[in-house]
């Protein structure tokens, strides 16, 4: 008999496999990444948001296994004190009057489409407890509170309580997160045990209180749930175990006869690499350590680490460096990833570029969640995409990043669509994205969009410019302008010098730096990152100036580590809190932005600006007081990053289609 799983060349990645209780009927499991889509411990709104989301991604014989409950528990502390710190909470998630509720809502809705589920329960080190009076990493200075025996046996049956009521929310299974600067890290780490008690020193002694609390869920609990650990692999601050370590600890914990699987990951919260790991790192780049952990325990091995296609996961699995694969990023990109794979249609598949926009967004800017290469996302619960109810006419200047969005989901919406490109290629400015290294995967969407273009009709006409003449003659119903951007010059005495370039040429190679190089970043994003990137890779000495106090401020904890640490090992200099007030024929002049000071830095052979763009809205200002229905959007609007950009295009379209 041929199964589909056979057909698509995925017999690994489709098969099944039991994990404690529970029988998958694939080997994806969706890790926790769901506090910034919609919050199931929100509001109403915000719940069914957050479920709408993962039943897409569960139904038809989708995703097995929902781990994205991610929960706090509660905190012991002293009355009064507050926790400070990302994730610092008091009460915990477990301990709201809904919570039982809210579980039983999520789980009944995803195990109508035949999913299991599981709780995650986290507790971060330093909130304000800790093993002992040291810290994890170089970038956290908040001394702990050195745990007790009493604080110990408080939290264990805390644990015991808050598996108490995963149980009664009808959560298929719990795991227990070990990791991450995880409380319990903190004791299973030499780095930060320094203990003489019965919980510090030795291997057992430093795994005690895992296997304490371990212990006490099974007590509640008993066979009826399945229950794992993530666990780092290795720890990336030196001091800290390395693999055989984390072997070893994977080890003892199966020896206890406690656990169902472990789910083995590498990355810190804040480091090179981030546990989430971005577009500097290859496609599942530590699943061999993952193969590792899976040789040293006989229980199934979970591992997650940017698996970000069906081809990616195939390869951990057959390569028997994982049991079951995490798949976030992917399948927030698209929610419809496995019901492709398996029907073959593996070109459809939205690719995710690995920017990390759907974390950083929601923790940097406070914006609201949002995928850089899907709209759509998040937006489930409103239902199928709409149909105008009636044929209309729209032209869409542009073929940007909002333009091609535009146009795509307005032939979605049952629009007659033509595009016009002035280029002779579409993609707009995020053609030179896949230019700098490491990001090779903004290629790939933008190949995707434009066969998802073609496919659906739009009829594109590139190296054609347009006039406000010839769009009025064109007779569309509707116009939209999304011309883009072009290069900002700074208002600095010299940057007109034939040796000041601009970050776009020189990474389209239109023009070659000399040896030395300054960036000039005035942009707060990766791009003057990504140039030096470029620079440095060629051999060139550079030095970036920053008027601001760090690189990049706009990107989040998840991703700057990967570029900064790419940058220091190819020597590139950084300058903080110095503005560029003049560039002369060797050197760059500048002032601090708090005191005024002024100082000459150099010697510098050329000179390249990251220093953004201005929009180039003059077709729109021409148009919009004679055209009745004409919008702008994207770069033409306000330069921003290409989340901002898919983003506006998908409101837009969404106005066009429902209002027709």
């Amino acid at each position: 008999m041929t199964t589909a799983a056979t057909t698509t060349g995925f017999p690994h990645f489709f098969s099944p496999i039991q994990v404690g209780t529970m029988r998958l009927r694939n080997r994806v499991v969706l890790p926790p990444h769901a506090s910034a889509i919609g919050n199931i411990f929100g509001s109403d709104e915000d719940a069914a948001r957050n479920i709408a989301y993962f039943e897409q991604r569960v139904r038809d014989e989708g995703v097995a296994w929902v781990a994205s409950l991610s929960s706090h528990v509660a905190n012991h502390l002293i009355p009064g004190f507050e926790p400070t710190g990302l994730g610092a909470t008091t009460d915990g998630v477990f301990r709201l009057p809904f919570f039982v509720e809210r579980i039983q809502q999520f789980s009944d809705a995803l195990h109508a489409h035949g999913a299991f589920v599981s709780v995650q329960m986290v507790h971060q080190g330093g909130m304000p407890h800790g093993a002992s009076p040291t810290m994890s990493a170089p970038t956290i200075n908040l001394m702990p509170h050195v745990m007790d025996s009493d604080d110990i046996d408080a939290f264990v049956a805390e644990y015991a309580e808050s598996a108490r009521l995963s149980m009664a929310g009808r959560a298929d299974g719990i795991e227990l997160h070990l990791n991450h600067d995880d409380l319990h890290e903190w004791f299973l780490s030499p780095l930060t045990n320094l203990r003489t008690d019965a919980y510090g020193g030795s291997l057992e002694n430093r795994c005690r209180f895992a296997v304490e609390t371990m212990r006490a869920i099974r007590e509640v609990v008993g066979d009826t749930m399945t229950l794992g650990i993530r666990l780092n692999i290795r720890e990336e601050v030196p001091g800290g175990y390395d693999v055989t370590g984390g072997v070893e600890l994977a080890q003892y914990f199966e020896s206890t006869g406690l656990i169902d699987y472990v789910h083995g990951v590498v990355g810190s919260p804040w480091g090179n690499p981030s546990y989430i790991q971005p577009t500097y790192f290859d496609p599942a780049q530590f699943a061999a350590l993952s193969g590792e952990l899976k040789r040293g325990i006989s229980l199934p091995v979970v591992h997650t680490g940017r698996i970000n296609s069906p081809a990616v996961a195939e390869q951990v699995l057959a390569a028997g460096s994982a049991d079951v694969v995490g798949m976030a990023r992917a399948h927030i990109a698209d929610g419809e990833l496995l019901a492709k794979a398996r029907q073959g249609r593996l070109a459809d598949i939205r690719p995710c570029v690995g920017g990390n926009e759907c974390i950083s967004r929601r923790y940097v800017e406070n914006l609201p969640f949002g995928c850089a290469v899907n709209p759509q996302t998040s937006h489930e619960v409103e239902g199928p995409w709409p149909t105008a109810s009636q044929s209309r006419r729209l032209l869409v200047v542009g073929g940007g990043p909002a333009g091609m969005e535009l146009a795509a989901l307005a032939r979605e919406g049952g629009l007659s669509v033509e595009l016009w490109e002035a280029d002779t290629e579409l993609g707009g400015q995020l053609r030179y994205a896949p230019m700098a290294p490491r990001h090779e995967m903004y290629d790939e969407y933008l190949t995707w969009q434009a066969r998802r273009l073609a496919q659906l009709g739009v009829e594109v006409s590139l190296g054609r410019r347009a006039t406000a003449d010839d769009v009025r003659s064109a007779g569309a119903d509707v116009v939209a302008i999304a011309t883009g951007a072009g290069p900002r010059t700074p208002d600095i005495a010299g940057v007109d010098a034939a040796h000041v370039l601009d970050i776009r040429d020189v990474l389209a190679g239109r023009a070659e730096p000399g040896r030395r190089v300054a960036v000039v970043a005035q942009d707060d994003h990766v791009a003057p990152l990504s140039v030096a990137d470029h620079l440095a890779s060629a051999g060139h000495q550079v030095t970036v100036f920053y008027a601001t106090a760090q690189p990049a401020p706009l990107l989040g904890r998840y991703i700057v580590g990967g570029i900064l640490g790419r940058l220091d090992a190819n020597d590139v200099g950084f300058v903080f809190n110095q503005q560029v007030t003049a560039i002369d024929a060797t050197s760059l002049q500048t002032r601090n932005v708090y005191s005024l000071k002024p100082r000459t830095h150099g010697e510098f052979d050329s000179v390249v600006l990251a220093c953004g763009s201005v929009s180039d809205s003059s077709l729109y200002d021409e148009l919009r007081l004679d055209l009745p229905d004409v919008h702008v959007l994207g770069d033409a609007y306000a330069p921003r990053r290409l989340v901002f950009a898919t983003r506006q295009a998908h409101a837009l379209a969404e106005q066009l289609v429902a209002t027709l």
